[in-house]
C-alpha cells in the first residue's frame, strides 16, 4: 500500500497537502524504525526502492529553514534527531543525527555524523569523526572506529546501500561505500578501503580467492596492494587482504580486539 503510492506520487510534479502529510508520516516511520531502506529477507539484503524515493520527495517537499541549537546556528531542509533520553540513546556532543535515520536503544554515538534515511542497530558504537551517509545499514553491537567513512547512498533509486552485519569490528579511518556487505563478525584492520572494484583477496590458504563487494563472515581484514599494468607502466593499486577468520572460541566483545592482536593489527 505505502509502496504504491509513493511510486505514485514519484511521478507527480505537484503534491496536494494531504499527499505530502503521506510523505511526511513515511518519514516518521522510517525514523522510529518501523520500515527502513534495506532489510534481509531469506539470508538476502533486498533494497526497498520505495523507501528511498520517499525521502527524495521528502527533501523536495521541505523547505529551507534556521534551526539554532545556542550557539550554533543551521540552514537546512531536513530537522535534527531529538528525545535521545527517552530512546537510551547516548549522544555526544557535537554528535549530528538527522531526522529520518533510526537509531536503536544502547547506542554511543560520538561527535560524528549520521545521515537520514540510515539504520544504526542496539549496542552499537559511532567513534568519533565516523559518518553513516544516507541508507547505510547498520547491525548489533558494531564498532565503528574514528574517522571511519561509511558512504550513503540516494540516487540512483537501484543502488544498494552500505551494509555492515552484527558484531562487525571497522577499525580506523575505514572507508566503505558502493553498496558493499561486510557480513557478520567480520573485522576490518585501519585504513581498510572496500568499494565494488575492490579485489578481495582471501590469501589465507594455499591459493588465494577472490571476493567481490562483499567481505565474508568473520574475516580478518586489512589493506594491501597488487601490480597492476598500466600505459605508463606497472604500478601498485590497493586491495583488501582476507588474512583468517575470527575464532568461535572467544567471546564476541572480547574478540574485536583480540582478533587485532592476534594478527598484529591497529585498530
Amino acid at each position: 500500500m505505502l509502496e504504491n503510492t509513493i511510486n505514485k506520487l514519484f511521478k507527480k510534479s505537484n503534491l496536494s497537502k494531504n499527499e505530502r502529510n503521506k510523505i511526511e508520516n513515511i518519514i516518521s516511520a522510517l525514523d522510529s524504525g518501523s520500515i527502513r531502506v534495506a532489510e534481509k529477507k531469506e539470508e538476502k539484503w533486498v533494497t526497498n526502492e520505495w523507501v528511498k524515493k520517499a525521502i527524495l520527495l521528502y527533501f523536495k517537499i521541505r523547505k529551507m529553514e534556521k534551526i539554532v541549537i545556542d550557539p550554533f546556528e543551521f540552514y537546512d531542509k531536513i530537522p535534527l534527531k531529538k528525545g535521545f533520553k527517552d530512546k537510551h540513546i547516548r549522544v555526544v556532543p557535537h554528535a549530528l543525527i538527522r531526522y529520518g535515520s533510526f537509531v536503536n536503544k544502547n547506542v554511543i554515538v560520538m561527535p560524528s555524523y549520521v545521515n537520514i534515511g540510515a539504520y544504526i542497530d542496539s549496542g552499537t558504537m559511532v567513534d568519533t569523526w565516523a559518518t553513516v551517509g544516507s541508507c547505510a545499514q547498520i547491525g548489533k553491537n558494531v564498532h565503528i572506529s574514528g574517522g571511519v567513512g561509511v558512504g550513503g547512498v540516494l540516487e540512483p533509486l537501484q543502488a544498494n546501500p552500505v551494509i555492515i552485519e552484527d558484531n562487525c569490528f571497522i577499525g580506523s579511518r575505514c572507508i566503505i561505500v558502493e553498496g558493499v556487505i561486510v557480513k557478520k563478525e567480520a573485522v576490518l584492520g585501519a585504513g581498510v578501503t572496500l568499494t565494488q572494484s575492490t579485489k578481495i583477496i582471501d590469501v589465507s590458504g594455499e591459493k588465494e580467492v577472490y571476493y567481490n563487494g562483499e567481505i565474508p563472515e568473520r574475516s580478518v581484514v586489512i589493506p594491501g596492494s597488487y601490480e597492476k599494468k598500466f600505459s605508463a607502466g606497472i604500478f601498485f593499486v590497493p586491495c583488501a587482504l582476507i588474512i583468517g577468520k575470527r575464532k568461535k572460541s572467544t567471546d564476541k566483545k572480547t574478540t574485536l580486539n583480540q582478533a587485532l592482536r592476534e594478527f598484529k593489527l591497529s585498530t
